[in-house]
């Protein structure tokens, strides 16, 4: 259990000429952000204009610098939570001294910059798409753990590369292989599963500060129809139409099916529009004292008056004057699956590593749990709960080609 009050930060600057200047003593105003909209940390201070190492800092940090902000919890954890390079440089001279006031961004950031045209032939498969954008641009690239699907042709003209990316990432959520965010993290660009940290931190009413709901319609799609490829004369047929919430009217979205694509892989993909877009939208924002390991696309617990379950982080706020954050969550899926409730043939135990056939893993063993889907793949027992739980098993993916994370039924693995 982290002791919130013992919660401490430093940022550190790496200058043009290769040294490193801690400014703790001297920074002010910092705060880190991830929004939901864009794959780059924004990272954000304010130092009084000192001498270190005989130079002002406003000479020791200049634009393209790198600033790290790290923290401790005064115990285990004391690891890097943000970088960012210096894109605003801002000196501020007054009577009674001057200030800096900088804005960085992460390596991701030259990606939300980049314009290019793009072309995949169909066939392409996510992470030669993704990987070969981020070489293009000369980004490090780290753990890999994102769907890899086949994708159908797709041209972007003038597209932003983070755009790209975020669609074909959306694209293979639409066939059908899950959410997954990218995100850098100590210099190096991974591609994760949402939801994919191990440490799922609790709220409840002691250590938030506040909790705002709302309720939202205004973009649902309650219809998707299927358009089949127009004909020489131009004209397009409908090939299918897919319903949603139409009680509060026909709200429809458009499907275009590709030359290469069938009816039912257009019909899947209409379903996922309806999957995403045809729900009421829940919206809590969550402000607590800060969790600096926190970032968008975590697993978190609320126990919190009127947000009480698990939820993923879609934006996060850190303010490391106030030591408070600011989240904003919407509730983890819990798909209905049938499960067999199947006894193993063989025993198992914890340390095997077997074939996770695919399906709901679950937050907890107990009756009742909240589970979302995880995709097939090899994965390690890591724990056994022999007290008759409807959940007995304990799962951890082994590599990228499933996510599974938690409590699974007997049967679902051999």
């Amino acid at each position: 259990m982290i002791d919130l009050s013992k919660i401490t930060y430093r940022a550190i600057i790496s200058d043009g000429f290769g040294r490193q200047h801690n400014v703790e003593e001297f920074i002010e105003n910092l705060g880190w952000e991830e929004n939901e909209n864009e794959i780059s940390v924004r990272l954000s201070f304010t130092v009084r204009n000192h001498k270190i190492a005989k130079e002002y800092l406003s000479g020791l940090i200049t634009p393209g610098c790198l600033v790290g902000v790290f923290a401790s919890d005064g115990g285990l954890l004391d690891q890097e939570v943000a970088r960012g390079y210096v894109e605003k440089w801002n000196a501020v001279r007054q009577n009674d001294g001057s200030t800096l006031k900088c804005t960085c961004y992460d390596e991701l950031y030259r990606l939300q910059k980049s314009q290019e045209n793009m072309y995949f032939p169909s066939g392409t498969g996510t992470q030669s798409a993704i990987n070969g954008i981020l070489d293009g641009c000369g980004i490090r690239k780290g753990d890999y753990r994102g769907p890899n699907a086949t994708h159908g042709k797709l041209k972007f003209n003038n597209n932003y590369l983070s755009d790209v990316i975020l669609e074909l990432l959306d694209d293979a959520a639409k066939k059908g292989q899950g959410k997954y965010l990218i995100r850098s993290a100590g210099g190096e660009t991974c591609v994760l599963p949402r939801g994919s940290n191990e440490t799922v931190y609790v709220f409840d009413s002691e250590n938030t500060v506040s909790v705002s709901e709302t309720l939202d319609i205004s973009n649902l799609v309650t219809r998707v129809k299927v358009i089949g490829q127009a004909e020489d004369e131009g004209k397009s047929s409908a090939e299918a139409s897919l319903d949603g919430l139409t009680q509060y009217g026909v709200r429809q979205r458009i499907y275009t099916r590709g030359s290469d694509e069938s009816i039912q892989d257009a019909k899947s993909a209409a379903q996922e529009i309806l999957n995403e877009k045809g729900n009421m939208i829940r919206g809590l924002s969550v402000q607590s004292p800060d969790v600096p390991w926190v970032r968008k696309g975590d697993l978190v617990y609320l126990m919190a008056g009127i947000a009480t379950g698990y939820f993923y982080v879609k934006s996060i706020r850190h303010d490391a004057d106030t030591c408070r954050m600011t989240m904003d969550v919407e509730a983890a899926e819990q798909e209905i699956v049938s499960n067999q409730n199947v006894v193993p043939e063989k025993s198992y135990e914890v340390g095997d590593v077997v074939n996770f056939h695919g399906g709901t893993h679950y937050f907890s063993s107990y009756p009742g749990a909240r589970g979302y889907a995880a995709g097939a793949g090899p994965a390690k027992i890591t724990q056994k709960d022999g007290s008759g739980k409807a959940h007995p098993w304990h799962l951890i993916h082994t590599d990228g080609s499933s996510n599974v994370y938690g409590w699974v039924d007997d049967g679902t693995f051999d």
